[in-house]
């Protein structure tokens, strides 16, 4: 009964949870400008349409801007953040990387406004750059997460054999822990990327006038005709995000059976 009830539970849960990603393509192809039961029919027309959208491609150039952008720059400091949490010991460390996590609990927009205030009372104008500096902020935690369990798995072996060979710290890092890890610094890019790509909050109030894809996409809901277009271009980021986080998930695997540690879960 208690194994019955749970197996409801967690179908309902799935339904209520998958549903609106299920419904997306199907008014993607359906031949209306209606959101609405029963469907007219089949269609490719709002995805043609897409290629007729200046603005729309605008505002995907930008969002590769910020989010490639955003990736590297969040796995770079996820990388000497989760390196020097493995490995060292330090006055304060609980409490800094709990700051540096924090964003991972505070509401998103709280950080946006905070944020959106710190630039302007120092001058710094709204732009693609504000922009990755709160995706950056939003993507480190995320980037730390991944590749601290990548460095935790090192055998730390394979590093003290490094320096009875005579190399030095900075060769170590290069020739032997950095290609160890780079199945995790590849999970960590691709995950950042995506966050970033999909992220509304952050480039809703530090975009000015230069917006992003969710921006755009949250724009044009003002327009009943363009709602269709837009559940068409929904359903191409929600392939190309799934297919994101399944490739990270595989460097990510990938990373641990190479080090030789144990999975304790992932993203997918």
């Amino acid at each position: 009964m208690k194994g019955g009830g749970f197996k409801i539970y967690a179908v309902v849960y799935l339904i209520f949870l998958y549903a609106p990603i299920v419904l997306l393509p199907i008014f993607a192809f359906n031949n209306a400008a209606i959101i609405a039961f029963p469907l007219s029919g089949f269609t490719t027309k709002w995805f043609a349409a897409l290629w007729g959208e200046p603005a729309l491609w605008d505002a995907a150039k930008n969002s590769l801007i910020v989010s490639v952008s955003a990736a590297i720059l969040s796995t770079t400091l996820g990388v000497f953040a989760a390196r020097a949490s493995t490995r060292y010991n330090f006055p304060g460390k609980t409490g800094i990387l709990g700051m540096i996590m924090l964003p991972l609990v505070l509401p998103e927009i709280i950080l946006a406004v905070a944020l959106l205030v710190l630039l302007l009372g120092i001058g710094i104008p709204l732009s693609l750059f504000t922009v990755t500096l709160g995706h950056v902020l939003v993507c480190t935690p995320f980037s730390i997460a991944i590749l601290s369990a990548a460095f935790q798995s090192l055998d730390k072996s394979l590093e003290e054999a490094s320096y009875d060979l005579g190399e030095n710290a900075v060769m170590t890092f290069g020739l032997v822990i950095l290609p160890l890890v780079m199945p995790g610094i590849i999970s960590s890019l691709l995950i950042t990327f995506t966050i970033s790509l999909d992220e509304f909050i952050m480039a809703f109030f530090l975009a000015g006038t230069e917006s992003t894809l969710p921006v755009y996409i949250f724009s044009q809901f003002r327009f009943p005709q363009a709602v269709p277009v837009i559940m068409a271009l929904g359903t191409i980021l929600v392939v190309l995000s799934v297919t994101l986080l399944s490739f990270a998930e595989y460097f990510r695997r990938r990373g641990i059976a190479r080090t030789g540690g144990k999975d304790t879960g992932g993203f997918l």
